[in-house]
This record gives C-alpha cells, sequence and structure tokens, in this order.
C-alpha cells in the first residue's frame, strides 16, 4: 500500500462519526446514503463528506441503484494494514500457541518445560 493511501486511511479511521459510519454499513450492507444520513443529528451534506472521504480510503465502496446509491464496507484496507504490520509475527504466534497446546495436552506446565529445556 502507498504512503499515500496509508495517509487516507488513517484519516478516515480518525474520527468518530467515520469509524460509527464503518460501523452501520458493515451491520447492514446495501444500506442507502440516506439510511446513513438517518442515523445522525446532522446535514445531509456534512454525512455526505464523511462518506467521501471513506471512499476515497477505499473502505466503502458505492454502487448505483435506481437513485440511490447503495454502501458496502471494504475490508481489503484494513486487512492490508494488517499485512503490513502484524503478518511477520504469525508464525511465531502459531509456534507458541501449537507448544503451548501440547503441552496442555500433556499436562506439562510450563515450569516444566523450561527444566526440561535446560537438561
Amino acid at each position: 500500500m502507498k504512503e499515500q493511501q496509508l495517509d487516507a486511511l488513517f484519516q478516515a479511521l480518525a474520527h468518530p462519526v467515520r469509524r460509527e459510519i464503518l460501523d452501520i454499513v458493515k451491520t447492514t450492507p446495501g444500506s442507502s446514503v440516506s439510511d446513513v444520513c438517518g442515523h445522525f443529528s446532522m446535514s445531509r451534506i456534512a454525512v455526505m463528506k464523511h462518506l467521501g472521504l471513506l471512499e476515497t480510503a477505499g473502505m466503502l465502496v458505492s454502487e448505483k441503484s435506481g437513485r440511490s446509491r447503495l454502501l458496502y464496507f471494504n475490508i481489503m484496507p484494513i486487512q492490508a494494514i494488517y499485512d503490513r504490520w502484524t503478518t511477520q509475527y504469525d508464525s511465531a504466534w502459531a509456534r507458541s500457541l501449537s507448544t503451548f497446546k501440547k503441552d496442555l495436552e500433556r499436562k506439562v506446565t510450563p515450569h516444566e518445560r523450561k527444566r526440561k529445556s535446560h537438561l
């Protein structure tokens, strides 16, 4: 993900109204702009500005249906953030959890495992 896209994504996530919009659209995919506007006491224009920032960041996808615009949550930008900063730890966590599971199955305490590894 390019730095400019990353900046737009974090800018979009920085505002509580935009996070709430994402929650609404995630919970009810295909919500119309009017549906989303109905959740807020601010003007339709203000909500539309928030929607525009979310679309620019790639977090919302809109689809024209007649006179309405239907909104859908796009997980891919958040997945890109996750991949950038966490995937390097996946194998270490998987290995640790696997060892922990095996120890539980054998009923070996972590203290006993340390002691055995020093022998």
